[in-house]
């Protein structure tokens, strides 16, 4: 049995070009790094492996200048290139048991996304450092997602399992208190700090609120 790291990330930002609305996709990452946000997530849908890696190398030097880690959503090849903190995945993805064979990702971040109860019973939820629970509310920036679980949901998922739970979808900082009361030991935020004005401010009150 792997021995799984602490999770110590509170304020989990997920972060496309394409959600920053057209602003330095960098620079908004940078910002939300000096507002609190503690652990980073690329997510680039319908891109191609090398332009989903130019723009993590990228990112990385940011992370990397902060001491933030970097995650890396799906592609378990560009995880390995840049040497990336972890990969997170989902039931339609590589899955951690089968990462977890291999010599890079063994003692690597691994987040795994739980769209059913059912999942927190298998090897996958295991070997996985941190569950990932999508989404706790309905949200545009991930349409392909099953359950939409809610605060009642999380509490009961929270009743299942001693993993660290990440909550997302759809979170800001007027219910991220209740989401934190209901069981999540993370929240990661998506739109709320990257298509904000100041995504600096943004982070800062959502973590704020994280730390009430």
């Amino acid at each position: 049995m792997i021995l799984k790291p602490s999770f110590p990330y509170q304020l989990y930002l997920v972060i496309s070009e394409k959600d920053c609305l057209g602003k330095d996709f960098l620079e908004v990452a940078e910002k939300s790094i000096l507002g609190g946000v503690d652990i980073i997530q690329l997510r680039e849908k319908n891109t191609s492996t090398e332009d989903f890696l130019r723009k993590a190398f990228a990112l990385k030097e940011i992370t990397d200048k902060y001491n933030i880690p970097l995650i890396i959503n799906d592609h378990f090849e560009v995880a390995e290139k840049i040497g990336s903190a972890g990969i997170h995945v989902g039931n339609n993805d590589k899955s951690p048991s089968s990462l977890r064979n291999e010599l890079f990702f063994k003692d690597k971040i691994i987040g795994y996304s739980i769209e059913y109860l059912s999942q927190l019973e298998n090897v996958n939820t295991e070997l996985s450092d941190y569950l990932g629970i999508s989404p706790i509310f309905n949200t545009d920036t991930k349409k392909d997602t099953v359950t939409e679980w809610g605060l009642e949901g999380l509490s009961k998922i929270r009743s299942l399992t001693e993993k660290p739970l990440v909550a997302i979808g759809n979170i800001n900082s007027y219910n991220a208190a209740s989401i934190i009361k209901a069981g999540a030991d993370a929240l990661a935020v998506v739109s709320a700090i990257c298509s904000a004005q100041n995504p600096e401010k943004a982070a800062y009150e959502i973590k704020n609120e994280i730390l009430k």
